[in-house]
């Protein structure tokens, strides 16, 4: 009975988490519901996170607390969470991963969320999975050593080169895209990428906030779209002094919902340009 209790917790769950974005995806609130949480998180009790409110513990170690659309702490000491279940829900579905694809998840961190993209793609496809926290990554690894279509690994996903992908997403936020992360993308790949800047949250911990662009590849161009606002951990690797004071002068004045361009060069125009890093460009045409 209780694993009756908690399916339908998951089913209830699933369909919420969707519904906070009004996401019509079946296959994604599917997944939701079939992929266990608790799986992922170690025994209880856990801390759940919000924002304002920091972390607090569960009264016990019952699984039904994690089936609420918040954060849950996994090394809570520095501020990395298991992240908010919506979110989460509407970055992965900014993807439109497909059945028999290949997705790179940089920042995997305990591979709940990895197991979900694993679910989308079948068992035809496979995610490569990388987390550069090594506690997390040896958590990752573990967590996901059932999956068949999926590696995970410890490292920087910044820097590795990747077999080519469908898909990649960045859960973190980086100042700039790194070019293996292009360079993975297949024609027609779609790059999921929070550009972001360094602040410090209400908890003192480290945090970035900026916005999700999705960058699409068509042979040697790339389209790009601001999607949402983001607050979000940083991205170790892809962040430069450089990048990040230009981002934070392009968040001032403001533009980067008209962004349709990604350039893999800083030789445009600056009238053109919400923002030029070393390298590259967001323009707006």
């Amino acid at each position: 009975m209780d694993e009756d209790r908690l399916a339908a917790a998951r089913r209830d769950y699933a369909r919420k988490v969707l519904a906070a974005h009004k996401l019509d995806d079946p296959r994604l609130e599917a997944a939701f519901a079939e992929i266990r949480r608790e799986d992922f998180l170690g025994p209880g009790p856990w801390q759940l996170f919000t924002r304002g409110d920091g972390y607090r513990r569960t009264p016990d170690d019952d699984p039904i607390h994690l089936y609420q659309d918040i954060g849950v702490g996994i090394i809570p000491e520095r501020g990395l969470n298991n992240g908010v279940p919506q979110f989460l829900a509407f970055v992965i579905h900014l993807g439109t991963l497909q059945q028999g694809e290949h997705a790179v998840h940089v920042g995997a961190g305990v591979g709940y969320y990895t197991a979900i993209m694993a679910r989308l793609v079948g068992p035809r496809g496979k995610i490569t999975a990388v987390e550069y926290e090594p506690e997390l990554a040896t958590r990752a690894v573990a967590n996901l050593a059932g999956y068949s279509n999926v590696r995970a690994m410890q490292g920087d996903g910044s820097a590795m080169t990747f077999e080519p992908a469908d898909v990649v997403y960045v859960n973190a936020g980086a100042s700039k895209p790194a070019d293996n992360w292009l360079d993975a993308l297949k024609d027609g790949g779609r790059l999921i990428l929070p550009l972001a800047v360094t602040l410090v949250s209400n908890q003192g911990h480290s945090m970035t906030r900026g916005a999700i662009f999705r960058i699409v590849r068509a042979g040697d161009d790339y389209s790009a779209q601001w999607m949402s606002g983001t607050s979000i951990f940083p991205c170790a690797g892809a962040r430069d002094a450089a990048s990040m004071t230009a981002l934070a002068e392009a968040f001032m004045k403001g533009g980067a919902d008209r962004v349709t361009r990604l350039y893999r060069t800083s030789d445009i125009p600056g009238e053109q340009c919400w923002v030029r890093g070393d390298g590259w460009a967001l323009a707006y045409h």
